[in-house]
């Protein structure tokens, strides 16, 4: 099969298709004698809606380096019958130690007091912390990201209450599966883990953070519009949240590259300001390992599905 790769990512997974047969090259989205003869698509970050897969007529599997699939035109595919790859599996450890290193920053006020160390200041009682050990931890979401996370707080003696709409039965050990009031009422820190879809768009808003039973700890690593951020913003200044930690923003363009200038630009200046919410640029799963195990991860799919003994 022809087999285009539109973004960058590690080059196991070329070899590796290569290897079985397949003639693989890099491609651009605006080369339309390319396009028109590929039988299977990768991108990473760049946007495939239905403009570009009517380009690509012949087109049978579009797989994706990455988790989500927002950026793609699911629908579109499915009517088509494209087969669609994701590969959670490859940076689900990136994602679940952030998290981990998210909630501990918050806890023990390490930003804010590397910065102050930074100017000359020394304020020890001010940066007094919190324990994560004792505490109770919510993850909503329990896929390959929340389990990770819940994989990786399972050595500081805490309780993990989990909920996940659409999943039933994993809960064990160290992790109780629950009902989301539950969660919101007895969670000291809360991390969502959730697609970004019609259902999700906003699903931390206002009464979300009103439900929430004590002051809160507040993580968001799955896409930024799951969360309303006026509403996050106003749950910090009324303590329901004591801190937040967001790799991604409701301000971030479609293609993940950068923040929407259209965006809010009140709401937006607000959250950059606010010394209480710890911000980073989408980069939970993007780990050099992580970068390997998603190219690889597709590999396997899309070998099981084409393998050379089938072409």
């Amino acid at each position: 099969m022809r087999i285009g790769i539109l973004d960058s990512v590690h080059p196991v997974l070329a070899e590796r298709l290569a290897a079985a047969g397949h003639v693989v090259s890099e491609v651009s989205a605006t080369d339309r004698d390319a396009l028109r003869f590929l039988d299977g698509l990768v991108v990473r970050s760049s946007i495939v809606y239905s403009d570009l897969l009517r380009m690509m007529p012949a087109l049978r599997f579009l797989a994706r380096a990455g988790a989500g699939m927002e950026n793609i035109d699911r629908e579109t595919c499915t009517a088509r019958g494209i087969l669609l790859y994701s590969s959670p599996e490859g940076n689900r450890d990136g994602v679940g130690e952030l998290c981990v290193a998210q909630l501990l920053v918050l806890m023990k006020h390490l930003a804010r007091a590397n910065a102050q160390v930074h100017r000359g200041e020394w304020k020890r009682e001010e940066n007094r912390g919190h324990d994560l050990h004792g505490s109770t931890v919510g993850i909503i979401g329990y896929g390959h990201m929340g389990g990770a996370f819940a994989d990786r707080l399972s050595g500081f003696s805490v309780r993990v209450l989990a909920h996940d709409k659409y999943k039933q039965g994993f809960g064990a050990g160290h992790v109780t599966e629950t009902s989301l009031d539950r969660l919101l009422a007895e969670s000291d820190a809360i991390s969502l883990h959730l697609p970004l879809n019609d259902e999700t768009h906003h699903y931390a808003n206002a009464a979300f953070f009103n439900g929430t039973g004590k002051p809160i700890w507040f993580l968001n690593t799955s896409r930024g519009a799951v969360v309303h951020t006026a509403a996050l913003l106003n749950a910090i200044d009324d303590g329901r949240v004591r801190g937040a930690a967001l790799d991604v923003l409701e301000f971030e363009k479609a293609d993940l590259s950068g923040m929407d200038p259209g965006a809010d630009a009140a709401t937006l200046k607000r959250l950059l300001d606010d010394e209480r919410v710890l911000l980073t640029p989408h980069i939970a799963g993007v780990t050099h390992e992580g970068r390997f195990k998603m190219a690889s991860a597709l590999a396997d799919k899309i070998l099981t599905d084409f393998p050379s003994s089938t072409l």
